[in-house]
């Protein structure tokens, strides 16, 4: 079991900002899968344009911050979490 030294109402805030930087890079690899040849990237923390060339490493941001998202929510909810790496 997956014990947490955050409160519930922390963890809430935690899931809630993963949840938001997961939305912006949908949104910023969407744009760029249907024709953008740049976007602006803004995760709340920084800036940055992004291409075509950053579709990969997008990605793999967006699939770490989903597996980040999936281990909150274990801890949300006192259940047990197993990752197994994508390879």
């Amino acid at each position: 079991m997956i014990t947490s030294a955050y409160t519930k109402q922390e963890l809430q805030a935690r899931i809630d900002k993963v949840k938001a930087q997961i939305e912006t890079y949908e949104d910023a690899i969407t744009a760029l899968s249907t024709g953008a040849q740049t976007y602006m990237l803004d995760t709340g923390q920084s800036r940055q344009s992004v291409t075509r060339a950053n579709l990969a490493s997008l990605n793999k941001t967006l699939n770490d911050m989903e597996v980040k998202l999936q281990r909150l929510n274990a801890q949300m909810c006192g259940g047990v979490f197993v990752a197994r790496p994508g390879f």
